[in-house]
């Protein structure tokens, strides 16, 4: 496949908040913090691991990527009486965690399991989407062409 040409696109389960993603505790008989995985983060990057062997995705895409982030939180029973109050921003209260914070442990999730490793994110595009259901998360990760050298003349004439 071409340079730049491949990609994948995820529907995975609503990501935990960074702010739970990470456990800290000092153990008996020593001085520092230690900082680990809490159980939510595990269990969650089962799940993506899970989810994305399920879609066929049999290797990370290797190199640069860019990410596209659909967050849906999920739907409130009373969306209806919601929207009929205010139908063009009826959402804007319905309990949903950080777009920063879901896009640190999808990346961290995903690492390994449909990206090399999320230090190849050059870019990264993330929107709160209006809810439709049930709460998910799209993710779609397409590979970046390496672009021509801006330096390639000056290196030309240095050789």
């Amino acid at each position: 496949m071409p340079m730049g040409a491949e990609m994948i696109t995820l529907t995975l389960p609503y990501p935990v908040s960074a702010n739970v993603y990470w456990r800290s505790f000092v153990p008996r008989g020593h001085s520092r913090a230690i900082v680990t995985l809490s159980d939510e983060a595990k269990a969650y990057k089962t799940a993506v691991g899970k989810a994305v062997q399920a879609a066929g995705i049999s290797r990370p895409i290797m190199g640069r990527v860019a990410v596209t982030v659909q967050l849906f939180p999920a739907r409130p029973k009373d969306w209806a009486r919601r929207a009929r109050i205010n139908p063009t921003a009826w959402d804007d209260d319905v309990r949903c965690i950080d777009l920063d914070n879901a896009n640190k442990v999808l990346l961290d999730s995903l690492k390994g399991w449909a990206l090399d490793d999320d230090k190849w994110v050059r870019r990264i595009t993330s929107e709160r989407m209006e809810p439709d259901g049930e709460a998910r998360v799209v993710v779609t990760i397409e590979a970046l062409a390496l672009p021509a050298s801006p330096h390639a003349d000056l290196l030309a004439l240095a050789a």
